[in-house]
C-alpha cells in the first residue's frame, strides 16, 4: 500500500498515534480516538496516518481504527519510538519495560510527523487504549527517511478473524 498524505487543502496533517494492550476491543480504540480528535475540535478527514509500534501491527483494534479513517497504518520498531523520547510529554518507565521504548502514541505520532512535527494532544488513556496526536507541517508521504528509522506500512483494509 503506497502511504500519501491527503491532497493540500483537504485539511489538517494529523497522525493519530494509538498504542493498546493485546486484545483491546476495536470499540474502545475508536472511541478514545475520536474524543480525542473532538477535544482538539479536528474532524475524521485531518488524519493522514495512525502509527504505532511494530508489535502490534497485527492487533485487530489498530486496524479498524485505520479503516475508519480511512488512513494507512503505520508502524515502528521500539528503538525508533524510544528516539524520540526527548519530544515525549509523558516519558514512562514502565511502558519501557514492556516496549522497549518510554511511549508509544506520542512516540510513533511524533515519529510520523516528523521532526518538523509537534504534539497537539498529549496521551489520553482508556482501560486498554492510549491516543496521541501530532500535527506534521510537511508532507507526510515524505517524512520518512530510509533504514531503521524508516516506518513499515500495513494495509489496513485487510480483515483480521
Amino acid at each position: 500500500m503506497h502511504a500519501e498524505a491527503p491532497s493540500p487543502g483537504t485539511g489538517r496533517f494529523l497522525v493519530l498515534g494509538l498504542g493498546c494492550e493485546r486484545g483491546t476491543p476495536s470499540a474502545e480504540a475508536l472511541n478514545l480516538s475520536l474524543a480525542t480528535l473532538a477535544r482538539l475540535g479536528a474532524v475524521p478527514d485531518d488524519v493522514a496516518f495512525v502509527a504505532t509500534l511494530d508489535a502490534r501491527a497485527e492487533e485487530p483494534a489498530m486496524h479498524a481504527v485505520a479503516r475508519h479513517f480511512s488512513v494507512p497504518l503505520v508502524t515502528f520498531p521500539a528503538a525508533r519510538l524510544e528516539a524520540e523520547t526527548p519530544r515525549l510529554a509523558n516519558p514512562s518507565a514502565i511502558v519501557f519495560a514492556h516496549t522497549g521504548c518510554h511511549g508509544v502514541a506520542e512516540a510513533a505520532a511524533l515519529a510520523q510527523a516528523g521532526k518538523g512535527g509537534r504534539l497537539v494532544a498529549e496521551k489520553t488513556k482508556s482501560p486498554h487504549a492510549t491516543v496521541a496526536i501530532a500535527e506534521s507541517f510537511q508532507l507526510l508521504a515524505v517524512v520518512s527517511s530510509g533504514g531503521d528509522s524508516a516506518p513499515s506500512h500495513c494495509d489496513s483494509s485487510r480483515e483480521h478473524a
